[in-house]
C-alpha cells in the first residue's frame, strides 16, 4: 500500500472564494501547486508577510501570491488578506492534501477478529490492532502502529508509524499524532517497602485525547494512576514532551517541545508553555498562563500570569534576571577590586576566570 499524493489544481478566484478574501488578476489563472517564494515556479501559489519581504517576491517566479493589502506583488495575481500564513496554510490542505492510504487492510498488518475497523479506515503495513479495538471513518494507522485491546480511534484521525496506544486510550476525532508516539504507558509510580527498596504502584487508568489534538514526534503521555490522564479538545503538543499521569491538559493549551510535566498537573486553556519548560507534580497553571522557554514551575500560577525563568518568575522580573546573569563574571570581578582597595592584605581574593 502506497501513500497516495494527491495535487488538486484550483484557479485563483474559485480558491480566493474558498478563503472569503478578495483577489487581483486574472480570475482563471490555475494554481498547480504551493510553495516557499525562493523555490515557486510559474504556476505556484506562495505568500509573503508584510512589505519587508518585497525584495524576495520580486526575485520570485511564483505565480500567484498572497499578501496583505499594500504590498507591491510585481503585478502578479494575488489574493489579498489580512492574515496571508493562515490563508496560505488553508490554500495547503486544499491544493495538496496530505498523502494517506488506501482504504483497507494491508496484507501485513495483524488484526484481532473482534476489532471493528470503518469500510473507510486504512491500517498501513505493520500494524497490529488488538482485540476490541475501535478505528472510526476515514482514519489512517501508517506502518507498524500497535493499538492494544479495546483501544478507540475516532474519526479523521492520523496515526502515523511507530506510534502505540496502549490499553484505556481513547482518541476523539481529527486527532493528529506523529511517528513514534506513546499514549497509555505506565506513570512513573514508586513507593518505598519494608525493604527501603522502590516498589511500582500498579497504572490502572487510561488516556483520554479529546477532538483535533496534535501530538508531535516520539511525545508520551502517560496512563492515570487511578481515573485518566485529559488532554483536552484543540491541545497542540510538540516533539519530545512528558506529559506524566492524571494531568489535565485544557482546551487549546500549546506546548513546546521538550516540555516535562510531572504528576497530576492541571492546565487550563489556551495557556502557552514554551520549549524545555518543566512543571512540578500537583501544580496549577491558569487559563491563558504564558511560560517562557526553558522555565521551572514549581507552584502554581494564576489566570493570565506570564512568567520565565527557574524558578519561574513574572515576565519582567524574569528577562531582567537572565540578562543580569551575564554581568555576573564582570560584577565579581568590580567587587574583589574594591575588596582589595578596602582591605590590601586580604588573601582569599581570588579573580574569576
Amino acid at each position: 500500500m502506497v501513500p497516495v499524493v494527491t495535487i488538486r489544481p484550483i484557479r485563483l478566484a474559485e480558491l480566493a472564494d474558498v478563503l472569503e478574501r478578495p483577489f487581483e488578476g486574472e480570475g482563471d489563472f490555475e494554481i498547480k501547486g504551493v510553495a516557499a517564494l525562493a523555490s515557486a515556479g510559474p504556476s505556484d501559489l506562495s505568500f509573503v508577510r508584510s512589505e519587508r519581504w518585497s525584495d524576495a517576491v520580486s526575485a520570485s517566479a511564483a505565480g500567484a501570491v498572497i499578501a496583505p493589502e499594500g504590498v507591491d506583488v510585481g503585478g502578479r495575481a494575488v489574493i489579498r488578506s489580512p492574515h496571508p500564513g493562515l490563508d496560505f496554510a488553508r490554500a495547503v490542505r486544499r491544493i495538496q492534501p496530505m498523502p494517506r492510504l488506501p482504504a483497507g487492510i494491508d496484507p501485513g498488518a495483524h488484526v484481532a477478529d473482534d476489532a471493528q475497523l470503518d469500510p473507510t479506515a486504512a491500517i498501513g503495513p505493520g500494524c497490529v490492532v488488538g482485540s476490541g479495538a475501535r478505528v472510526g471513518a476515514r482514519s489512517v494507522l501508517y506502518a507498524n502502529v500497535t493499538l492494544y485491546a479495546g483501544v478507540v480511534v475516532g474519526v479523521d484521525c492520523r496515526v502515523h508509524a511507530g506510534c502505540v496506544l496502549r490499553e484505556g486510550t481513547v482518541l476523539g476525532d481529527r486527532v493528529a499524532m506523529q511517528p513514534g508516539v506513546m499514549l497509555g504507558g505506565d506513570g512513573f509510580g514508586y513507593l518505598g517497602n519494608e525493604k527501603d527498596e522502590w516498589e511500582s504502584v500498579p497504572q490502572t487508568g487510561g488516556v483520554i485525547v479529546e477532538d483535533d489534538v496534535e501530538i508531535g514526534a516520539n511525545a508520551t503521555v502517560d496512563r492515570g494512576t487511578l481515573g485518566d490522564t485529559l488532554i483536552r479538545r484543540g491541545v497542540k503538543i510538540d516533539d519530545l514532551c512528558l506529559i506524566a499521569h492524571n494531568c489535565d491538559v485544557g482546551e487549546n493549551v500549546l506546548i513546546a517541545g521538550q516540555v516535562g510535566i510531572a504528576g497530576s498537573v492541571e492546565i487550563g486553556r489556551d495557556a502557552i508553555l514554551l520549549s524545555q519548560v518543566g512543571v512540578a507534580d500537583h501544580v496549577r497553571i491558569g487559563a491563558r498562563a504564558y511560560v517562557g522557554p526553558q522555565s521551572g514551575v514549581p507552584a502554581d500560577l494564576e489566570t493570565g500570569a506570564r512568567v520565565l525563568g527557574t524558578p519561574a518568575l513574572d515576565l519582567p522580573l524574569g528577562r531582567r534576571v537572565v540578562v543580569s546573569m551575564r554581568r555576573i563574571p564582570e560584577l565579581l570581578r568590580r567587587m574583589r577590586r574594591l575588596e582589595r582597595r578596602l582591605d590590601p592584605d586580604a588573601s582569599d581574593a581570588v579573580e574569576p576566570e
